[in-house]
């Protein structure tokens, strides 16, 4: 037997373990609560880096992670209503605030690349960690891409949610990444440099912006409908 299949045995044996292995709702949420915490914590440390340094970029940063916290603490929430008769409603409001809160999450995006190409916070590493870094961000994409294909046809709000806060932190990776490299293996003068990052960087900024736009709209929709439903 393998050890996923092991792992999959064993937590069968118990209640909460056979309500994660046999609904797919509960794994999800499960990994975006488990998300959540890491949004949190690191959101935290950036805080007190903040106050510690008196820092913009970090408090800049702090404010990001703390905004996709709270996005998915929504979701989480939420999703412990399970699927009763106002978990719609409730489903359609998370929605909402998290189109929302892309929308405040791409004027800090916008605040840090600003202060990034200003005071020039890019980071650069050794080859190997960087090689690492890279290989972790394509992990990422893959992951990504792979559940977005897999519940391509799911559009409960939750998940809907869930998958665009996947494709925020996968854009942003890839901009970090860019930055990282150009500093570690670029050769490129400064100027050139600051034009790809500025280029990148407000396509990221677009992207949010453009999912933001359409959660707001989808949960307007998906609203309407219930509301017909219940006529």
């Amino acid at each position: 037997m393998k050890p996923r299949q092991m792992g999959i045995a064993l937590l069968s044996k118990t209640r909460i373990g056979r309500a994660i292995t046999e609904n797919q709702r509960n794994r999800i949420l499960l990994s975006a609560g488990i998300s959540l915490s890491l949004n949190f914590l690191y959101a935290v440390y950036q805080g007190i880096l903040g106050v510690m340094q008196v820092s913009l970029w970090f408090f800049s940063m702090c404010a990001f992670y703390m905004i996709l916290a709270v996005m998915r603490f929504c979701v989480v929430v939420c999703g412990r209503k399970g699927v009763r008769r106002d978990a719609a409603i409730s489903e359609c409001f998370v929605m909402r605030l998290s189109g929302i809160l892309l929308l405040l999450l791409n004027v800090v995006l916008a605040c840090i690349l600003f202060i990034s190409l200003s005071q020039n916070t890019a980071i650069a590493y050794d080859k190997i960690t960087m090689i690492t870094i890279a290989a972790y961000t394509f992990y990422k994409i893959t992951g990504t891409a792979i559940r977005a294909f897999r519940q391509h046809g799911d559009s409960t709000p939750l998940f809907v949610v869930i998958r665009n806060i996947s494709y925020v932190e996968v854009a942003v990776s890839v901009l970090t990444l860019q930055r990282s490299m150009l500093v570690t293996f670029g050769s490129v003068e400064k100027e050139q440099m600051d034009k790809m990052n500025a280029l990148t960087g407000g396509a990221v900024c677009l992207f949010v912006l453009l999912l933001g736009i359409l959660l707001i709209l989808k949960a307007r929709k998906e609203n309407a409908l219930w509301q017909n439903q219940n006529l």
